[in-house]
């Protein structure tokens, strides 16, 4: 007879080895073999593939003027990639590693982070840092790029809820995260300030199913779990100061796994609830 022994909830444990990942390790995204892929895989230029039992590879090394960030899994397997040097939003083809443009805005400062809604819209944050400034942009499934907030803080994680009728947006320089509801033409209406942290910054973020936001504090090194009515419910210590973005994944979903700058790895911990 086979036990099975249950990770405790909300307990990080290493993932991959120390520095694994240089210090741009982001992304992470898990495909629906339960492989998770994140960027800057041993070099800035590349994205690393890790199996679900924590082997790290080098899985492919980005074009020329181009550097990833936050990646995304469509239901149907596509995959999208944030270049942010190229002002691209990327398609590579998990089979064959073909990487395509499927949209590009010269106007964007760095696309950085990527939600995907469940109508197959894309959502992308843009910030400036040198300005302090940010935006979000609108990625229809044709390509098409629109500009739809603008005059931000510096926009950072970006969200969309279970049930596709809230955008949520952080501001890493201003500590604040924003909710949008998505208007029938996919414009965004009524901004609503969901919850303010009086230090620390923050990254990226992804909801479970039940629409509570997971958010990556930089600086401070926990993930802290926010309901949809804007209470910090918990924060999980994520074994290194510098979280960068989270995803969901594993056999049911309810792995998250973490990237992390100051030992440039992945971290690990069971949630509650399944991704959205």
């Amino acid at each position: 007879m086979i036990l099975f022994v249950a990770q405790a909830l909300f307990v990080a444990t290493p993932f991959t080895p120390e520095h694994s990942f240089t210090s741009g390790v982001e992304g992470p995204a898990a495909d629906k073999a339960g492989n998770v892929y994140a960027v800057s895989y041993q070099k800035t230029n590349t994205i690393g593939r890790v199996t679900p039992d924590g082997k790290a590879e080098l899985w492919l090394t980005m074009p020329a003027g181009s550097l990833g960030n936050g990646i995304r899994f469509t239901p149907e397997g596509r995959m999208f990639v944030a270049d942010y040097t190229g002002h691209n939003i990327l398609e590579i083809d998990p089979a064959t590693k073909k990487v395509s443009v499927f949209a590009h805005e010269a106007q964007m400062s760095q696309p950085n982070d990527i939600a995907l809604a469940p109508d197959g819209t894309l959502w992308a944050s843009d910030p400036a840092w040198k300005e302090g400034t940010g935006r979000v942009w609108r990625i229809d499934r044709d390509g098409r790029v629109s500009l739809v907030a603008q005059g931000m803080s510096t926009t950072n994680g970006i969200e969309v809820s279970p049930t596709g009728k809230y955008l949520y947006v952080n501001e890493s320089g201003s500590r604040k995260v924003w909710r949008f509801r998505i208007a029938r033409d996919r414009s965004l209406v009524e901004k609503t300030l969901l919850i303010a942290f009086p230090d620390f910054g923050m990254d990226g973020m992804r909801a479970d199913i039940r629409g509570n936001l997971y958010i990556t504090r930089h600086g401070k090194g926990v993930v802290a779990i926010v309901s949809p009515k804007g209470k910090l419910m918990r924060e999980v210590d994520v074994l290194g100061k510098s979280p960068t973005n989270i995803t969901f994944g594993g056999r049911d979903g309810k792995t998250c796994y973490v990237t992390e700058v100051q030992y440039g790895r992945l971290v690990s911990f069971r949630a509650r609830y399944r991704g959205r």
